[in-house]
């Protein structure tokens, strides 16, 4: 009895073997040495240039929500007040939320502290702003982070148009003598 062996095959057999396996390499080596710029990946927008309106604080328009805004019927969004009671109490003093216009997308601006703020550390910073930037992105805000003297210290972007959300996170440090740098 005769056992035939791989190699005994016909040649038309061992083509088309070759030929898938080439395929299958070029596949391969292809999707491997792509380089991902090429990749069309959404991008997140800048954040906001606005300047921050602290007057609205004490005088809010109609469309204007503050961490002294109560909506006599219904939850009024973003809904931070949860996020400033749990954890953020001393840290985070107030908030201006500014809905979505034709111009730009919804943000909040927190208002933070300095001496608090100062206090923490590079990863305290970026969990704070982590945590609220995702409660009002859960409502379709971005957020930027202010002290009183209206001094940018960190924002929270994304680009909503993307499911889930693509964010993005950017602080500000002051270097010993006081320069600032974005990281």
């Amino acid at each position: 009895m005769h056992i035939p062996k791989l190699c005994d095959r016909p040649w038309p057999w061992r083509s088309h073997r070759q030929t898938l396996f080439s395929l299958l390499l070029t596949i391969s080596l292809t999707t491997l040495l792509v380089p991902p710029s090429l990749a069309q990946t959404p991008s997140i927008p800048s954040p906001s240039s606005a300047p921050l309106e602290l007057d609205l604080l004490t005088k809010p328009k109609d469309y204007i929500i503050t961490a002294t805004t109560i909506h006599p019927e219904r939850l009024t969004i973003p809904s931070l007040w949860w996020a400033q009671q749990n954890s953020e109490k001393k840290l985070l003093d107030n908030w201006i939320a500014y809905p979505a216009s034709n111009k730009e997308p919804a943000r909040v601006d927190l208002i933070v502290n300095q001496q608090i703020w100062s206090l923490l550390d590079n990863i305290e910073r970026y969990n704070f702003v982590n945590r609220l930037g995702s409660a009002a992105r859960n409502f379709g805000y971005n957020v930027r982070v202010f002290n009183y003297q209206k001094e940018p210290l960190a924002t929270y972007t994304c680009n909503f148009s993307t499911s889930p959300a693509l964010c993005s996170i950017q602080t500000t440090i002051k270097n010993k003598i006081g320069l600032q740098r974005s990281l």
